[in-house]
């Protein structure tokens, strides 16, 4: 029996650490055997290039080959492919074929003989209603279905690739100032305790000021944890072990460079590209293949049976006319009485029909509203971001000012300093937005089917 790794550790090592490895029964798909552009299709490598970040386009690249969700999603394809394969033979005929060698001792005789059997056998229903074949169409449509939920399970895996990656540089910088910050408290509090000594600052002062620095290093404690459980989930869907989290590369926040205008609007016609969308349609064609499949079963079936039997006392002469028994016979049957059980399968299979059209309707609505929502985030996230970089120009040019007047003897370095975490406090924020922003068009990247900007006005 084999355990994972549970314990969390501090090592520069790389993970040694792995589940037990199994031997692969599947095959590729000869289409698909040599190749994996197809997934790279599916995630729009182009749009990814709009961050100019190597790294992170190389993070959505491994992703794509080594996300095990993914890896499940493109065996489940394979699934339903062999799944038409074997219902397309329940049109075609079947044959079967035997050996029997045998010894014999007839009745009044001492001596035994021996016989050499050969039976071989051909049935095959007459599909001249085409139940068989509007199966093998329904078949398919969850083919193509499961084809489309790879689709968007890489499209899904590419997003949280992109928004977890995104959502770790913005927890490098707001560290990096929450340190500052703290300095500064450290600084502020260093100060105080001075100046309560001499008695120019009281001691709830100074007590509220060691409040505001131990709550400040509760707040470091807190992002670097969720940094490190960020690193950890961003290991998984990279398909690594968590242990690797220390050598995730990433470049920093005032370094990655955003340049792609959000769209003014969007027709609701883009939501026709959407995986779920197009499966939500097929699965409606496919409850109205079903329909119609029940309906035939209510007619008649007609059969048809070959059957050969070559038999001979020695192995030679087994394949001769003479020693052969041959018949054909062709049969046809009807559902007499099965107590109501065809009716009921047709009733169930209209209500499928109407429970899935209902689901195909919300499906439309539910894409155009995730578009809308992904637009109307982008679009008041950027007006909100632009006052935020008006609010963080203002308090830069209020430190400035302060300094100055520090400069000059006017004001205190307790002043100037509490003055300088208000700029590190509005920096965090900026920080926080930018992100927000990058993140939004990931949403309005997953919401469109990953192709966001086809409608830019």
């Amino acid at each position: 029996m084999n355990f994972m790794p549970v314990l969390a550790v501090e090592n520069n090592n790389t993970s040694t650490a792995a589940p037990k490895q199994f031997k692969s029964m599947v095959k590729k798909n000869k289409k698909t055997k040599n190749s994996d552009e197809y997934k790279f299709a599916y995630v729009n490598m182009n749009w990814w290039d709009n961050f100019n970040d190597d790294l992170l386009n190389s993070y959505i690249e491994k992703a794509v080959l080594n996300n095990y969700d993914l890896k499940m999603a493109s065996i489940n394809v394979e699934e339903y492919y062999q799944n038409v394969k074997n219902q397309f033979a329940k049109e075609l005929p079947s044959a079967t074929v035997g050996g029997a060698p045998a010894f014999l001792k007839m009745p009044g005789k001492t001596s035994t003989e021996m016989s050499f059997a050969v039976p071989a056998m051909v049935s095959y229903e007459a599909d001249i209603f085409l139940k068989n074949r509007d199966k093998t169409k329904a078949v398919k449509k969850l083919y193509e279905g499961s084809k489309l939920d790879e689709r968007a399970a890489y499209i899904s895996i590419a997003s949280a690739v992109g928004t977890t990656y995104l959502n770790i540089i913005k927890l490098d910088k707001t560290i990096e100032l929450q340190e500052q910050i703290v300095n500064s408290r450290q600084s502020i509090y260093d100060l105080m305790l001075i100046r309560n000594k001499e008695g120019l600052t009281s001691t709830a002062d100074t007590i509220k000021a060691n409040k505001a620095l131990v709550q400040g290093q509760t707040d470091l404690i807190e992002l670097k944890k969720q940094r490190k459980k960020l690193l950890h989930q961003f290991c998984v869907l990279l398909g690594e072990s968590p242990e690797n989290a220390h050598s995730i590369e990433r470049t920093s926040l005032d370094n990655l460079n955003y340049q792609l205008a959000v769209p003014s609007q969007i027709p609701s016609e883009i939501i026709t590209q959407r995986p779920d969308y197009v499966r939500a349609e097929l699965m409606v064609e496919k409850a109205g293949i079903d329909v119609r499949v029940a309906k035939k079963e209510f007619l008649p079936s007609i059969n048809i049976l070959g059957l050969a039997l070559f038999n001979a006392g020695d192995i030679g002469s087994v394949f001769t006319t003479k020693n052969m028994l041959m018949g054909l016979a062709g049969g046809i049957m009807a559902p007499l009485f099965t107590g109501g059980s065809l009716t009921a399968n047709l009733r169930l299979k209209k209500a499928t029909y109407e429970r899935v059209l209902q689901d195909y309707y919300k499906t439309n609505l539910v894409a155009i509203q995730e578009v809308n929502d992904a637009l109307v985030a982008a679009k008041l996230d950027k007006d909100k971001m632009a006052q935020t970089m008006k609010q963080a120009e203002l308090e830069k040019s209020d430190y400035k000012y302060n300094e100055h007047k520090y400069n000059e003897g006017t004001i205190s370095k307790l002043d100037l300093i509490q003055y300088h975490e208000n700029l590190l406090t509005i920096d965090k924020l900026v920080a926080q937005q930018k992100v927000e922003c990058m993140v939004d068009a990931i949403g309005l990247y997953k919401a469109t089917g990953s192709k966001p900007y086809d409608y830019v006005n």
